[in-house]
């Protein structure tokens, strides 16, 4: 809940749709591309997109874009004019880099020497900055402030060796991914395919499924091959997962089926860096990563944190709804009931765009009704999915005292945030993060609480890591180029970034001079000392 109230994030969410079979298809794809977005409506709220294409030689491709809801932006009529792709794909947005408007709406269209293509694009380039004057040494003009629009030109330059008449995609693809090692999830349609590109570092999640008939959801028939952000969008369209797209890899989908055409290596000794908050708080709770479901990996955190941080209470619960998983875990491991204490009004807006701390508090009050029964005169544990600024969690704790519990304990089923990221999560300022402040030396107090305690991130790494499996997998072949290694990016909790970035430079080159400044007045003092005691000089 303290993630939600704090307005931290997810950057967006990718969906695409190939048909299969002869073209034009009965299959609507606009209808599934559209329910496909609703299901990944979580991983933004601001704007939708969707370009749909007839996949001929010379394609016509029709878009529609509107600012809001997924419902809001497609009335029945822009469905309409979409209805005759045979393939598409489609895009909602929560910005991270570029302003809330229109322009930064996705999927980008341009034309190149060799025809259109689209491109939807879920992350943030850690390098952009760079890549931007690249581009615009080419003579490019770029009108919007969006990564994506700069990948879309970086995929729209000619590579050297690519011959005129015959555009290489997968070379340029691969050029793209030399350019900037993280962090994107891609899909980039040209004619009458699509390409799932994922980062060499695995940072964004993408899987592919499969649809199949409505009344034949366990045979082999395939209408069509969808990619998604996300594995929860398959379900409400008729879909089954297929498989993940590996880190690295570059996956064409067509009307022919799916075909892995490479994977491009991290750096020598480098792991994956998934991003480890998909499992903490930002993914859907049906969804699978890494062959694993998320809402189990949450169960988990719960159980390692009743480990970790065990205490004497008579009833386990949570801030309605995405802690619930964990605080489920936690009652199972610490052997106490799980009941639920609060109410939630769901029609009450979120408090985060609250314009002030007072109005925000006063949001979250009301946006909850205590169930007496069920703790007055008891000891309650509180599990949340994290304590970000700390205003939302103070009013519920004195909401709760209030109405009858004796004792509030909070545990929190993931460390203290105490980094910004900067690979496509918006998470405040490091002045903002209640980790990094004063207070955080006695959170209880500040907060109200009987006892906080926070999971490690130990026991996060290892709760997530337990269950991986790899057999989703199992049919693609790489040869010895298979990559089977694990490893998630913690960044915002540890501070330790899976690649350098440019952001970061200037402050590391001053931190790099006073550490040599402070070396050489070291060196400087021993070499004056040597040279009074070798002559005999006393210091006055």
């Amino acid at each position: 809940m303290e993630f939600e109230e704090s307005g931290i994030g997810e950057e967006c969410g990718v969906f695409g749709c190939v048909a299969a079979g002869e073209w034009p298809t009965q299959l609507e794809v606009a209808q599934v591309l559209t329910l496909g977005l609703v299901a990944l409506q979580h991983r933004g709220q601001e704007s939708a997109g969707i370009v749909t294409s007839d996949g001929a030689s010379s394609p016509t491709y029709t878009a529609h874009k509107g600012m809001g809801l997924v419902n809001t932006a497609f009335p029945p009529e822009a469905l309409l004019k979409l209805r005759y792709g045979n393939l598409g794909i489609c895009h909602t947005r929560y910005s991270t880099t570029g302003i809330s408007e229109l322009q930064n709406c996705q999927p980008f269209v341009v034309d190149t020497l060799h025809g259109k293509i689209a491109v939807a694009h879920n992350g943030e380039l850690v390098n952009a900055q760079a890549l931007r004057k690249k581009v615009m040494r080419h003579g490019v003009g770029l009108s919007t402030c969006s990564d994506s629009e700069l990948i879309i030109q970086l995929l729209a330059l000619t590579p050297p060796m690519e011959e005129l008449d015959a555009p290489d995609w997968v070379a340029r693809i691969k050029n793209l991914m030399t350019e900037t090692p993280t962090s994107y999830s891609l899909l980039v349609m040209f004619k009458d395919v699509i390409y799932a590109v994922r980062d060499p570092y695995g940072n964004r999640p993408l899987c592919i499924g499969q649809l199949v008939p409505i009344s034949k959801l366990h045979k082999e028939d395939t209408e069509g091959w969808v990619v998604s952000s996300e594995s929860c969008s398959f379900q409400s369209i008729g879909a089954k997962y297929y498989r993940e797209v590996l880190p690295g890899e570059i996956v064409q989908i067509s009307k022919h089926g799916i075909k892995s055409l490479s994977v491009v290596p991290r750096p020598e000794g480098d792991l994956p860096a998934f991003c480890i908050f998909e499992y903490v708080y930002f993914a859907r709770p049906d969804s699978i990563f890494e062959g694993q479901m998320v809402y189990t990996v949450r169960q988990r955190c719960g159980r390692q944190l009743a480990i970790e941080a065990p205490t004497d209470a008579d009833l386990v619960s949570t801030v309605p709804e995405s802690a619930t998983p964990a605080a489920l875990g936690y009652a199972q491991q610490a052997g106490l009931p799980y009941i639920e204490v609060l109410c939630k009004n769901r029609y009450v807006g979120r408090t985060f765009i609250q314009p002030n701390t007072r109005l925000r508090q006063l949001g979250v009050a009301k946006k909850f009704g205590a169930l007496t029964d069920n703790f007055t005169g008891k000891r309650v544990v509180l599990v949340d999915d994290s304590i970000v600024r700390g205003n939302t969690i103070s009013p519920i704790i004195k909401l709760l005292k209030e109405a009858g519990a004796t004792e509030v304990h909070i545990r929190v089923a993931s460390p203290p945030i105490r980094f910004p990221c900067y690979m496509g999560i918006n998470i405040p300022t490091k002045e903002e993060l209640i980790a990094n402040k004063p207070e955080f030396q006695n959170i209880a107090g500040y907060i109200g609480a009987d006892s906080v305690q926070y999971l490690t991130v130990e026991g996060l790494v290892s709760a997530v890591q337990e269950g991986i499996s790899f057999h989703q997998n199992k049919m693609i072949d790489f040869g010895n180029k298979s990559d089977r290694r694990v490893g998630h990016c913690t960044a915002c909790l540890t501070g330790k970034y899976p690649v350098e970035l440019e952001c970061l430079l200037p402050e590391r080159l001053k931190c790099l001079q006073t550490v040599l400044l402070s070396l050489c007045l070291s060196v400087f003092t021993i070499f004056c000392r040597c040279w009074r005691k070798e002559r005999g000089i006393k210091r006055k």
